[in-house]
């Protein structure tokens, strides 16, 4: 290990500056687009992950005949299944879901968004989709090879936890 100076303390980057991290420009950018999405999603009294489950599950419902589990919503909206089955119950406190028993899986609850849930995410929606039409513009042309390079690092990431760095 390299001694380091008393006098220069070193992080021992391998960037010249911050600029040039990838990852920290990943995460300035998430912080700034999820306080947007705070904002759009303020006056329909949401969260993020509040609109995503109630989103994911009007998406789900519509497509999909059979009844949608917590763990397959979990698992769509990629979000840990402790605090999907936390989010839920607040959203059926809303009434805008229900929990119901799954009726070929006694451990399972079917979940399904409410006529009012349905119209809640089809609002925020439209503002969520505003939010995000700002917020990407000064991409202009080139969002959608931005959303395809995500797509790139989404199939090919390693699974939370499991990066070999993290281990160590």
């Amino acid at each position: 290990m390299p001694e380091l100076s008393a006098h220069e303390p070193a992080l021992g980057s391998n960037f010249e500056s911050d600029a040039e991290s990838p990852g920290l420009a990943l995460r300035q950018v998430t912080n700034r687009w999820q306080a947007v999405m705070r904002a759009a999603l303020k006056s329909h009294d949401l969260t993020h992950v509040q609109y995503v489950l109630l989103a994911s599950l009007v998406w789900m419902q519509a497509h999909d005949s059979e009844p949608i589990t917590q763990a397959e919503l979990a698992e769509f909206a990629t979000t840990d299944r402790m605090m999907t089955s936390q989010v839920l119950r607040t959203l059926e406190t809303k009434q805008l879901i229900h929990r119901d028993h799954h009726p070929s899986d006694g451990r399972a609850r079917a979940l399904r968004a409410t006529p009012a849930g349905i119209l809640y995410a089809q609002r925020a929606t439209q503002d969520v989709e505003a939010a995000d039409r700002t917020f990407f513009a000064p991409l202009r042309e080139n969002t959608t090879g931005f959303v395809a390079e995500l797509a790139l690092l989404i199939d090919t990431a390693e699974p939370l936890g499991t990066h070999a760095a993290l281990a160590q």
